[in-house]
């Protein structure tokens, strides 16, 4: 359990005393939030809710999934 704490105190203490690597994880956290929210608004629509009836999105996954036409 002590080397638990100590990779704890390792890891805080290099975080706290980072100048340089705060805004790279600033600029990382930034470009996770483009990828994943904006891109996912824009340019990934909800297909299910616009081509399955109300109510019958299970089956018409199933049928895309296995290929069934109707």
């Amino acid at each position: 359990m002590r080397w638990l704490t100590k990779i704890w105190y390792l890891y805080y203490d290099g975080f706290r005393s980072m100048t340089l690597g705060r805004t790279l994880w600033t600029i990382i956290l930034v470009k996770l939030f483009i990828i994943f929210v904006v891109l996912k608004l824009f340019f990934f629509p909800n297909y299910i809710k616009e081509h399955a009836p109300e109510g019958d999105e299970a089956e018409f996954v199933s049928s895309q999934i296995l290929w069934v036409d109707d």
